[in-house]
């Protein structure tokens, strides 16, 4: 049960004296997690019963069991109890986006690794098939922009999101192929699986995402994205910039590696997109 989640709902009927509690506890949570019943009710004015009373309105069966599931409930970050208090003019809105965005993308260009990021482009362009892995919202992104960017180029690509179809590609791979993967986190066990099984066949590696991460440990080249997050919960996170960028260089290293395998599948892409929709050549490559 999360307790911050059942006070901050609407329609949650406490007396007076409980929503003093309620409002105690949001306001001061390491003080309602290690205070006694006495001291909390005291600095709510109101008596013990009163607040043995709300814990039972909680779910809790003593206030023993309230100050335990308190303290499990306060691990989920503060800032999502307490979100930044921001104007939110379409401007403002529009300007943080942008700015945050464009702070990333300059963190994420500082800070990679050039020397992985070419061995990671050399790998991709000497694969025969290449699988790319990821989950979540931002990761599914990820992967299937990563094959939309290689296979314009003349690479043989596939990507997939679920779980269980990860495991069975990464265990009929060959030593010719690779895997690379997304995970924003780097906690993504199921990719960590995927990584092993696919090395086991003898399959290259490749991992986009936080280092010294257990998704980072498992893979033979890390493309390390190591940004701060923001306090703002409301905001997307801007790290998503980073990554497609990441993708962005990667796929034009590969393009660069295999120069006319890339520019004639390219052609070819452009003449069928000039010949069934667009009639000239100033159109983008694909919507």
């Amino acid at each position: 049960m999360d307790i911050f989640a059942t006070l901050m709902q609407e329609g949650l009927k406490l007396s007076q004296s409980e929503q003093r509690i309620a409002d105690l506890v949001l306001k001061d949570i390491d003080f309602a997690t290690n205070a006694s019943i006495t001291d909390l009710a005291a600095r709510a004015e109101v008596s013990p019963p009163t607040v043995t009373r709300f814990c039972r309105r909680l779910g809790c069966n003593s206030f023993s069991d309230f100050k335990v599931t308190l303290a499990k409930s306060s691990y989920v970050g503060l800032r999502y109890l307490r979100p930044e208090a921001r104007s939110s003019t379409p401007s403002e809105v529009a300007e943080d986006i942008v700015t945050k965005a464009q702070k990333a993308l300059f963190m994420m260009h500082d800070a990679l690794d050039m020397a992985a990021m070419e061995r990671a482009a050399e790998t991709l362009a000497r694969a025969e098939m290449i699988y790319a892995f990821g989950s979540g919202g931002n990761s599914s992104m990820i992967v299937n922009e990563l094959q939309n960017r290689l296979f314009r180029l003349g690479k043989r690509i596939t990507s997939t999101t679920d779980h269980g179809m990860q495991m069975m590609q990464a265990s009929a791979v060959t030593p010719h192929d690779v895997v690379i993967g997304s995970s924003f986190s780097g906690r993504n066990a199921e990719l960590v699986r995927a990584f092993e099984l696919a090395r086991d066949q003898g399959a290259k590696t490749i991992a986009l995402t936080q280092s010294t991460s257990p998704v980072a440990e498992a893979a033979d080249v890390v493309l390390s994205v190591d940004l701060p997050e923001g306090e703002n919960i409301f905001r997307p996170t801007s790290t998503r910039y980073a990554m497609l960028a990441v993708v962005d260089i990667l796929a034009n290293l590969v393009a660069y590696t295999n120069r006319t395998e890339s520019a004639a599948t390219l052609r070819r892409i452009k003449e069928s997109l000039i010949r069934h929709r667009d009639g000239d050549d100033r159109q983008l490559l694909g919507d």
